[in-house]
């Protein structure tokens, strides 16, 4: 017990520590997919992919076939994918991030199968994957 109270700073500053190393771990949301996955169910027509970024950045390039409904704006369009349902929704940002609480917001909102393309749009790009503009 001694041992504790005379190294009580040295102890919480490794709690701490420990913490730091497993916030990424413990932040994660939802259900991610990897891009051999996207690609599986896109090419079996099993997924629909749902980009939140804003206009713009879709504007200069996004996967094909997906449907652009910017993050801020989901709460509203929502109904747009009510018929995609039954589907696989993959939703796509930049890095990753947004299109987590895209799918958190779908899981919310009733749509069963909703994931975040792990990478995001940028790892869709940096494996050279076809992109329509």
């Amino acid at each position: 017990m001694k041992f504790f109270i005379d190294n009580i700073w040295l102890i919480a500053l490794a709690l701490v520590s420990g913490g730091a190393l497993m916030w990424p771990v413990i932040g994660q949301r939802g259900q991610k997919v990897s891009i051999l996955q996207a690609t599986q169910l896109i090419n079996q027509g099993k997924g629909v992919i749902v980009d939140v970024r804003e206009p713009a950045a879709f504007a200069a390039g996004h996967m094909r076939d997906a449907k652009n409904i910017p993050l801020k704006e989901l709460s509203n369009r929502i109904g747009e994918l009510e018929k995609f349902k039954s589907k696989s929704v993959i939703a796509v940002c930049q890095a990753g991030m947004q299109s987590a609480k895209a799918a958190a917001q779908l899981k919310k909102a009733g749509f069963a199968d909703a994931s975040s393309l792990d990478g995001g749009f940028a790892a869709w790009q940096a494996q050279g994957m076809p992109i329509a503009k």
